[in-house]
């Protein structure tokens, strides 16, 4: 075996929506490169456009795990390989791939080959069967084609070939940036974050806003809804937040509106004041992480009766999700553990015992027909705070060094 040990050097990142795109996929292909580099400067040195696929130079001081972690997140990566890049030479690509397969620890392994580039002189099977059996003579182990302990994956491409030992699975969908931009109303909660993340794996930009209960402490409130911001930006980049603050809404609601339509009469506030906004940041709609019935709020009839009061789309990507699917998927994206912190958010402080669950939009007018509401949703959207939230740096390999 060589000595140091053969490392990866480039990350092979494939893509599958966007393949689809035809005339358009050029366009898409150059937003996902532009999000990789983004998201994961400083560790890659450049991020180049083969056919089909991405190939990311990382920095030889890189952290492949906070690498890896990165990369799962980014909308429009359907998978990548972390792999040694070789000459479009076999005996090269023989090399690697024995060396690779020494550096493991297996019982059975395949070898799965995949050939870009159709002038190379051995196709895909005739690859699998030849690197198979250089391992097999030189390393050991058995072939097994189902469910091995170790898969050799070779990517040939035009001007390179890339051995790897590992695929990571993405997230899929398509490119931040590439469907426009949405406004979305994030809690404190489990939902609406993991709702902000299904629009932005549809290439949507989101812009959160979220409404702060001024009751509760407002550092711990801000730390919270600023933690959660950066996961979400982990998955597409400087992200705009704004906080609106709301007590004298609030105070103006329970005054005015009896206990079991409060929280329906505060949620089209809401909608109201993240109309503004989303026409201040020209935002195509709103996004909520509404689930049906899940709770009083969420009935088909109190929901439209919400939804009624603006002119907007609003997209609701949760609408057919129960609660342990989107617990699943808060986890796999990193909001989980901020979400279940302790903190009362705006929602939870209007609950009633005994809500209602078949509101109309009628009723809820003349209930609001006690309040200034063209002046309240002014207030409300003037008095929003903005800043841009960054995902934590990847660290530098000087930050690794020093430490």
């Amino acid at each position: 075996m060589s000595d140091p040990a053969l490392k990866p050097t480039v990350a092979i990142l494939h893509y599958d929506e966007i393949g689809l795109k035809g005339a358009n996929r050029r366009k898409f292909e150059e937003q996902l490169r532009r999000n990789v580099r983004q998201l994961c400067r400083p560790v890659l040195r450049e991020v180049e456009l083969d056919y089909g696929y991405l190939v990311a130079r990382i920095d030889s001081a890189a952290d492949l795990g906070g690498l890896r972690r990165r990369l799962e997140l980014i909308p429009g990566i359907a998978n990548f390989i972390f792999a040694v890049p070789t000459p479009l030479d076999l005996e090269a690509i023989v090399d690697a791939a024995v060396e690779l397969a020494q550096q493991s620890s297996f019982t059975t392994f395949k070898v799965q080959a995949r050939r870009s580039n159709k002038q190379f002189p051995l196709d895909s099977l005739e690859l699998n069967r030849t690197v198979g059996s250089a391992i097999l003579e030189r390393v050991g182990g058995k072939v097994r084609l189902e469910d091995p302990d170790l898969t050799v994956h070779i990517e040939i491409g035009f001007r390179e070939a890339y051995v790897g030992t590992e695929r990571y699975r993405g997230v899929g969908g398509l490119p931040v940036g590439t469907a426009g931009k949405l406004v979305a109303l994030i809690s404190g909660g489990i939902d609406s974050p993991v709702a902000a993340h299904l629009m932005m794996r549809r290439g949507v930009k989101v812009v959160l806003v979220h409404f702060q209960n001024e009751t509760e402490v407002r550092a711990e409130t801000e730390t919270k809804i600023y933690d959660l911001a950066r996961v979400l930006a982990r998955s597409q980049g400087p992200t705009t937040l704004y906080i609106v603050p709301f007590a004298e809404l609030q105070f103006a609601i329970i005054a005015a509106v009896p206990a079991r339509l409060r929280m329906l009469v505060y949620r089209r506030f809401m909608l109201r004041i993240a109309t503004e906004l989303a026409r201040r940041v020209q935002a195509k709609g709103l996004v909520v992480g509404d689930s049906l019935s899940q709770v009083a709020s969420q009935t088909l009839d109190n929901l439209q009766a919400t939804y009624a009061v603006t002119p907007l789309n609003v997209y609701a990507p949760l609408m057919g999700f129960n609660k342990n699917e989107t617990v699943e998927l808060a986890k796999k994206i990193g909001t989980y553990e901020i979400s279940i912190r302790p903190y009362g958010d705006c929602c939870t402080f209007f609950v009633p015992e005994h809500p209602e669950t078949r509101a109309s939009r009628k009723v809820l007018e003349a209930v609001e027909a006690g309040l200034d509401v063209e002046a309240l949703v002014r207030k409300g959207a003037q008095g929003a705070r903005r800043q841009v939230v960054y995902p934590e740096p990847l660290p530098t390999p000087e930050a690794m060094s020093a430490g």
